[in-house]
């Protein structure tokens, strides 16, 4: 079993000696194992599952969806709903919706973004039952604070025979937050922006956020949700705008990237900038890959969040966290992939992650427009590592109580120090290994009490005629 300990002795000891390329391989071969055909076809199916038995809820309840974000909050919670939302939304806008979408693209060509779509579309459902699951079965810790999450309706929801398998999300959730999309893919992204558009130098940069981060976070989830609140719908705002113009001043090729897209998704397209050529393989796994570490649908990461909202309807809670989805995967990441494919920047050789969304911002506004994506960038980034500090906060309370959750947040802010002092690459590889670890008993939970998300659906709606 993968240890906290092993991975955290791995990655320093890859530090210390400056050789990354015994980590790069060990890595990239666990990710091939972790990511492979049965946990797709587990997140999709579960998706495809529970899509079928709330009968496309995802479409048909949308719009009562995005009505209850802004309704007044009634019940016992520790944050509005609508606080809840951009405390999940500030976990998961953030790289995925930059790097993640061009390293899918780079990867597995423009037919990974049809990928994200259908991993968005199922993962709709799979965030619905998550959020509902999440308020029926949450509790109360020795602090007063509400607790909630995977780990709570495995535990109260499945049968206490079912504790060691809450204890691995538990444990798969710490690994997250410390290794995962928490701190180190977002504090690289950071890092690596600034150095491209400021030169500032990326140990620095991350001390500097991991100083900042501290301030934030040990003023626990309120503290936390307040900047959520101001930061996700600003940065959100300003991001769509921008990508909408580079989309639309490159009109005339808005119609062959939905082409390149679907086409891509079932035949791989080729790059021709010395790009090697993606195949229908690449294209799903990194597809489905990116959009489930951009969207976290089937992680069990959004739930915690949920948990916190001061709701007594589970069912609308769960209607509000499948918004979420949509804003991140439907809008954002989709308006992301159409302006790199749009501008042809994908087919340049040498470009990757950050510097190809960068690219593609460069196209229509120069470097302004290169400066503006690096402030979304670095505003996506911080309020993800935000997020995941309270997530990861959740699942160490789990195991190990309330006394030392401040020792939680000392290594946290450790980590994101060292975010700055890592390669790309294994960031990714790491991050997509611990994502897979957390999302497997999350899903087993999610399709064992399916008959509890349907009935309560049912009742619920039964309730509203």
């Amino acid at each position: 079993m993968i240890t906290p300990f092993s991975f955290f002795n791995g990655i320093i000891g890859a530090i210390l000696v400056g050789d990354y390329s015994y980590m790069l391989n060990f890595f990239t071969m666990l990710d091939d194992i972790v990511w492979g055909a049965p946990l797709l076809i587990l997140l999709v199916g579960t998706g495809i599952y529970l899509t079928i038995r709330l009968g496309l809820l995802q479409i048909l309840k949308l719009p009562k969806a995005f009505k209850l974000i802004f309704a007044d909050d009634k019940g016992q919670g520790d944050i509005s709903s609508f606080a809840a939302l951009a405390t999940a939304l500030a976990a998961t806008v953030g790289t995925g919706n930059i790097v993640g979408v061009a390293t899918a693209i780079k990867a597995g060509g423009p037919g990974a973004l049809f990928w994200m779509w259908i991993a968005a579309f199922f993962g709709m459902a799979t965030k619905y039952s998550e959020g509902l699951l999440a308020i029926k079965y949450r509790t109360r810790d020795d602090n007063g604070e509400v607790s909630g999450g995977p780990m709570y309706y495995i535990l109260n929801g499945m049968g206490k025979r079912w504790k060691p398998l809450a204890i691995f999300f538990a444990v798969a959730g710490i690994l997250v937050a410390y290794f995962g999309i928490g701190t180190f893919s977002q504090v690289n992204s950071i890092t690596s922006s600034l150095e491209n558009s400021f030169g500032l130098a990326p140990q620095i940069v991350s001390i500097v956020v991991a100083v900042v981060v501290a301030i934030i976070i040990f003023g626990g989830i309120k503290s936390i949700s307040k900047v959520a609140e101001k930061v996700v719908p600003f940065m959100a705002i300003i991001y769509i705008l921008a990508t909408l113009a580079v989309i639309f001043c490159n009109a005339n090729q808005i119609i062959p990237a939905f082409g390149q897209i679907f086409s891509g998704a079932f035949t791989g397209t080729a790059a021709v900038g010395g790009f090697a050529g993606a195949v229908v393989k690449d294209a799903i796994q990194k597809g489905i890959a990116r959009g489930v570490f951009s969207n976290e649908s089937g992680l069990g990461s959004a739930p915690i969040a949920a948990a916190a909202a001061k709701t007594e309807e589970p069912v609308e809670q769960g209607l509000i966290s499948m918004t979420g989805t949509f804003i991140d995967t439907i809008i954002i990441c989709t308006l992301t992939g159409l302006s790199i494919i749009v501008t042809e920047k994908w087919t340049v050789a040498g470009l990757e992650g950050a510097p190809l969304t960068q690219a593609a911002f460069s196209s229509l506004f120069g470097t302004p427009g290169a400066l503006a994506l690096t402030f979304c960038l670095v505003l996506f980034a911080f309020t993800t590592i935000l997020g995941w500090s309270y997530y990861g906060e959740r699942c160490f309370e789990f195991l190990f109580g309330t006394k030392h959750i401040k020792l939680y947040r000392v290594i946290f802010v450790i980590m994101v120090a060292l975010g700055g002092f890592l390669k790309l690459e294994l960031i990714w590889i790491i991050a997509d290994i611990v994502n897979g670890l957390m999302a497997l008993p999350n899903l087993i939970a999610l399709l064992a009490l399916s008959p509890v998300i349907i009935r309560e659906t049912k009742n619920y709606f039964a309730r509203m005629k």
